[in-house]
Formats: structure tokens, C-alpha cells, sequence
């Protein structure tokens, strides 16, 4: 915690923040689920005996420790061509489906776009109401292509969703369903794996073991640090908490 920048602190000043900027260390530096459930159990150990129990949650999913992840060195990426997108007649099903494309969002999110709100200039901000787990989530936006997508969507939708005023949300929801079947398209989650490993690339300068890049253990320390980095990066813009997750898009 000294080192995380929390000075002068006793055994008695534990707070629920300092425990969460610790976890958050542990998670950046790309601990396993496994070892980071052990610290758990002697962090909650600890604060028991020193009388300060409570500023510990119970639960290891409020810090976002979850199960183990199982992990697959076969791409689950998903191209989707310009060609196949004509297909879809619907222009606001087609701006949500390139939004998938080019920022890796999940299906209710592309469809609850507001590109007046989301658009910060540098980055996409999105709702706590559009994301699953409700939390907000940034995004970066790094090129010209996706500045050009944002631009069409807000000429599109103005100030509104990707949703027309016509449509409820269910049935934009549907209607995705059944052009996205015609137009011959499946398994479009693989859009954000996609984009997972798009940016891993752009983040470290290799592609990840998924799309034949070298795996994590056979990286030099240098590389082992810019491939932990990569992988916070790209589990935050996806609306995870732990670095763990961006093993099921990229590989290990």
C-alpha cells in the first residue's frame, strides 16, 4: 500500500479503498484467480484479527475475482465484410453492427448507442444503462475510419439511440435477429474477439498466441510486461475487471 501511494498507515486505518486499489494492483500485474482467492483469505484473515473484518467484502466477486477461466488457443475472431453488411437493410441495425465491429460492443450496447452522448472526441463513454454489470466503460477512438463511422451515426440517430423512435427496444432486438440470419451472419460475439485481438497487436507489436502469435510463456520479461498491460487494457475496453478475461479472446 506504500507503494500504491498510502502513506502513514497503521494497522488500524484499513479502508474498503485501500483494499480495493490493492486487489486492482494484484489484477494489473496479472495474478492468477487462484492466487489472488489465497490473498483474499489472508487479507480477510488479517483485517479480523486487527479488528477491522468489515472493511473486507465477503464476496470475491465484489472485487471482480470470478471462477477460473477456461482458456482455448483457437480464434473465436469474426470478420464481418462490407459486403455482408449491405445485406442488412435496416440502416440503424448496420451502423450498430459496424459499431460492433470497429469497438468491440456487446449486441444491447450497439443497439442503445447514442453517439451524441458517447462521443467524447478521443474516446467513447458509454452508459451505465447500456453495459452489462451496469457499469460505465471507455473506449478509445484511434483512428480516422472509426471518427468516420461515429460521424454517420450521429447523422443517422442525431441525438437519439441506434433504436428508431418507432421500435422499442425488444423489437430492434429481434429485428437484428432476423436480418442479421438473413444476411447469412452468426456468431457475431466473434466481433468482439475481433477486436480483442486487434488491439493486443496494436498494444504490444505481436499478434496474441490466438492468431499465432508466441505464447505467454515463452515472453521475455519485457515482453511479459507489455503482454500484462495489454491484456488490463483490452479486458477494461471490453467492460471487464480482470486482466484473467482477455485470455478467452486472445489466447495464453
Amino acid at each position: 500500500l506504500h507503494k500504491l501511494g498510502f502513506r502513514h498507515m497503521n494497522t488500524h486505518s484499513l479502508k474498503p479503498k485501500h483494499v480495493t486499489s490493492l486487489v486492482r494492483d494484484w489484477q494489473a500485474r496479472g495474478l492468477s484467480p487462484s492466487t489472488l482467492k489465497c490473498r483474499m483469505s489472508v487479507l480477510r484473515w488479517w483485517a479480523e484479527k486487527v479488528n477491522r473484518a468489515s472493511v473486507v467484502a465477503r464476496s470475491n466477486e465484489f472485487y471482480g475475482i470470478g471462477r477460473r477461466v477456461l482458456v482455448s488457443n483457437e480464434s473465436k475472431a469474426k470478420e464481418v465484410s462490407d459486403a455482408q453488411l449491405a445485406k442488412i437493410r435496416d440502416p440503424h441495425l448496420r451502423i450498430s453492427l459496424e459499431l460492433q465491429r470497429a469497438f468491440g460492443l456487446r449486441r444491447e450496447e450497439s443497439l442503445k448507442f447514442q453517439p451524441a452522448y458517447a462521443d467524447r472526441g478521443d474516446h467513447l463513454l458509454l452508459k451505465s444503462s447500456w453495459t452489462k454489470g451496469g457499469k460505465p466503460r471507455v473506449i478509445p477512438v484511434r483512428n480516422e475510419a472509426q471518427r468516420e463511422l461515429l460521424e454517420r451515426a450521429r447523422l443517422l440517430v442525431g441525438r437519439g439511440s441506434m433504436i428508431p423512435p418507432t421500435r422499442a427496444f425488444h423489437q430492434q432486438y429481434d429485428l437484428y435477429s432476423k436480418q442479421t440470419r438473413r444476411a447469412g451472419l452468426s456468431r457475431l460475439h466473434g466481433l468482439r474477439h475481433r477486436y480483442a485481438q486487434k488491439r493486443y497487436e496494436e498494444l504490444t507489436g505481436w499478434p496474441p498466441p490466438v492468431a499465432g502469435g508466441p505464447l505467454s510463456k515463452t515472453l521475455k520479461p519485457q515482453q511479459k510486461a507489455l503482454d500484462q498491460r495489454a491484456r488490463l487494457i483490452i479486458s477494461r475496453e471490453l467492460g471487464h475487471d480482470r486482466a484473467e478475461i482477455a485470455a478467452v479472446y486472445c489466447g495464453r
